[in-house]
């Protein structure tokens, strides 16, 4: 049975009105993510040059002294 005008047109709106929702979508998520990233990104600096600043032993790198700290804590 062949469809009507009025079915035919239904559809094509919906799917238009998908396409548009997946695109703000992503516009959305992509969007969240750089924020995100930017902001992890800013921490770890941050807290990277007080590690590096206040907590390093003796010659240690920042990743030793992170580690050892983990240790220190862990006890």
């Amino acid at each position: 049975m062949p469809k009507s005008k009025l079915v035919e047109v239904n559809e094509k709106i919906a799917e238009s009105v998908v396409g548009a929702y997946e695109k703000a979508e992503k516009a959305v998520v992509d969007g969240y993510e750089k924020v995100e990233n930017t902001v992890v990104s800013g921490y770890t600096k941050i807290e990277d040059a007080f590690v590096d600043r206040y907590l390093t032993k003796d010659g240690e790198t920042v990743e030793e002294a992170k580690a050892r700290l983990k240790r220190e804590q862990e006890k």
